[in-house]
């Protein structure tokens, strides 16, 4: 018997970060939330990295989900902005693995495959894949449908990652 699993897909940012909750059973998908946890630009960064934790602990705490999905951070050419965004990046993956979750991680190439088929793409296409994909997804922003989208990635590969996780440790 298949069990209903919920999964956040969370894409970090230090400004926007974007959180995205879906449902799977089997190969079925199904829309439950989204949205973005923001930060005050005009406060120090420390104070940033806690708004951020306190409003995804408020989500995981809201929408109970058994798994947890995070992108993978890229390096661009300004190593404070990359380092900026790798500080969100950790409490885009500590709040979950705090709640007891498994978090697994995903190049963005990864899940633009997983979505539109392809691992280059624009963010239109993703948009428009995942109303194909889960007709009443609502999403508001580039940050919420990445989110749902690194959550969709996670429903496709989730088994290969448990199957992994399973013989490592057993």
């Amino acid at each position: 018997m298949q069990t209903t699993i919920r999964i956040i897909g969370i894409d970090p940012g230090l400004r926007r970060t974007g959180w995205g909750i879906i449902e799977t059973l089997g190969n079925s998908l199904r829309f439950v939330a989204s949205g973005t946890v923001t930060s005050d630009g005009d406060m120090d960064l420390a104070s940033r990295l806690c708004q951020l934790h306190d409003g995804l602990a408020e989500v995981v705490h809201s929408y109970q989900p058994d798994e947890a999905a995070v992108e993978q951070t890229f390096v661009n050419k300004d190593a404070t902005a990359t380092l900026k965004l790798g500080q969100a990046r950790g409490i885009a993956m500590l709040v979950p693995a705090r709640a007891g979750l498994r978090v697994a991680e995903y190049a963005p190439n990864a899940v633009k495959k997983a979505v539109i088929g392809v691992g280059h793409g624009e963010k239109q296409q993703i948009h428009m894949m995942l109303k194909v994909l889960m007709p009443k997804a609502e999403f508001k922003g580039n940050d919420a449908a990445d989110a749902l989208a690194i959550a969709i990635c996670h429903a496709h590969n989730r088994l290969s990652v448990t199957s992994r996780l399973a013989a490592l440790m057993g």
